[in-house]
């Protein structure tokens, strides 16, 4: 198997992404990237040596102190002061695979030959990457439209000796950990502080994150809600082809056959059954799942195209012969698709707890809250409160960030994304998620315990024995928090092949 992944101008999807977090993949600059990194670089140096004119951030000042010329004595030190004034990032550190993320990100669009950059930098960039030496960065600071600024600043503090770093499970001053590899540190020259800062990375990494949990948590959504549907005995016609062909929607058509497949086989559903409708909860899946499957398909492709963007300020262009200052750190197309995507998982958890409810209200056969002796237990009673309060915090999370604008640099950035405040948001609706469906999954598979002997279908039940190895039937009341954390860590090691996501 390929230890290494090398960067380049191949398209990188998040897939690619997936496989080089889950098998631990070194990177490599390949030669295409160091030879267009070092090209642009030459080019830029040559225009410097010719060229008085005031070129934005390269011999000016920054934001709104564009119109003040730098000395060139001075250009490295203004990419330093740069890099340090920016570093005003608050909040909750960044998780660390979300800051492993960023890094790559981070090199991949500095790879294309855009942006002016050392190979030097670069390679700094690639070892941190492989040595495991993480930046501390805070998640709060970036408007998300000049570049994540703060959050980048403190992804890029290191570069320069700065800052602190994650290494072998300590927090420690950068500069020590240099000093541990024989590293010295950057010195940066003219642009290269404005190309590490300007840039999508914070919520690009965030939003990637999600995206890659987002899919499995929606094939799961459906497998939970297939069981939650055997537990409550409901009815297979919903899932009927005819019915999704005349409304074809992609996402309700993948759900409606997962669903059929997932019962293929399953006397529960055969059974002979006495209502002649299921609450829209169970009915409505395709049509609820299917929605959010289509949404999380949009931000899949608004992401792919950000992955393979050059998203700094300003952009040199050798064959044109041209350095432009525009817009490509403006945050707007990622903040919009977070904000879809937030709205998206927040249903998914919002019809789950639904179907968590209808089972522990003593409907179809099924005991009050889903425990013999009901009164003296309380059985189930309670996890769907929790259910029920994570629901509403996500729904309040998925209020949009996008829709917010506030004028920053005296007026020069007078509109901005907020698109880290979406791409912050999301990561916690997807992990509220994740913690809604598994108490869905707790209430599904101690009910469908209930219509014992009755069996489910092979695949249902081989997943639910397995379930069963990890979290036992509830006989009496006993602490079911450790019930939830335990289905929690059973759903993450849960393997879900690449193609039925």
């Amino acid at each position: 198997m390929e230890t290494h992944h090398y960067i380049s101008t191949d398209i990188l999807n998040l897939d690619t992404l997936s496989e080089i977090i889950s098998s631990d993949k070194k990177l490599e600059l390949s030669e295409e990237a160091v030879v267009n990194i070092r090209k642009c670089r030459e080019y830029l140096d040559n225009k410097m040596d010719s060229q008085t004119d005031p070129i934005y951030g390269i011999n000016t000042g920054f934001g709104s102190l564009y119109n003040i010329k730098i000395d060139t004595a001075d250009l490295s030190k203004l990419q330093e002061n740069l890099v340090k004034s920016h570093a005003c990032g608050t909040g909750e550190e960044v998780p660390q695979d979300i800051v492993k993320l960023m890094l790559l990100l981070k090199i991949q669009s500095l790879s294309y030959g855009n942006s002016g950059v050392q190979v030097e930098t670069v390679e700094r960039l690639v070892d941190f990457y492989n040595e495991n030496i993480l930046p501390v960065v805070y998640n709060q600071g970036s408007l998300g439209a000049s570049g994540d600024l703060a959050p980048l600043a403190h992804l890029s503090l290191p570069l320069i000796g700065e800052g602190e770093v994650w290494y072998n499970g300590k927090k420690e001053q950068a500069a020590d950990v240099l000093k541990h590899f024989n590293w010295q540190p950057i010195a940066l020259k003219s642009k290269e502080g404005l190309a590490l800062l300007n840039g999508t990375q914070f919520m690009l990494a965030y939003g990637a994150h999600v995206l890659i949990k987002a899919n499995k948590l929606s094939y799961l959504s459906d497998l939970i809600g297939t069981i939650s549907l055997e537990a409550f005995d409901g009815r297979k016609e919903p899932f009927n082809e005819l019915i999704h062909a005349v409304r074809p929607h992609k996402g309700q058509i993948v759900t409606a056959a997962r669903i059929s497949v997932f019962l293929e086989g399953s006397e529960i559903i055969k059974q002979q059954k006495k209502h002649v409708q299921d609450p829209y909860s169970f009915r409505c899946m395709p049509q609820v799942h299917g929605a959010s499957k289509d949404a999380i398909e949009y931000v899949h492709k608004v992401f792919k195209t950000e992955i393979n963007s050059v998203t700094d300020n300003p952009n040199i262009f050798i064959d044109a012969d041209q350095i432009i200052s525009g817009g490509n750190f403006h945050g707007q197309p990622l903040a919009l698709a977070l904000d879809f995507l937030a709205i998206a998982l927040a249903e998914l958890g919002n019809i789950s707890e639904r179907r968590t409810y209808q089972l522990i209200s003593g409907l179809r056969g099924l005991p009050a809250f889903l425990v013999d002796n009901p009164g003296l237990n309380s059985g189930f009673m309670i996890p769907q409160y929790t259910a029920a309060s994570i629901v509403s915090q996500n729904k309040q999370l998925a209020n949009p960030a996008s829709t917010d604008s506030i004028v920053s640099s005296n007026g020069q950035e007078d509109h901005v994304s907020m698109g880290s405040n979406a791409a912050t948001k999301v990561l916690r609706v997807v992990d509220n998620l994740e913690s809604i469906l598994a108490i869905e999954l707790m209430n599904a598979a101690q009910a469908l315990d209930f219509r014992r002997p009755l069996k489910s279908s092979e695949f249902i039940e081989t997943f639910i024995k397995a379930y069963r190895e990890e979290v036992p039937h509830v006989n009496e009341d006993r602490i079911l928090h450790y019930d939830i954390e335990k289905t929690k860590v059973f759903l993450r090691s849960f393997g879900i092949a690449e193609e039925l996501l």
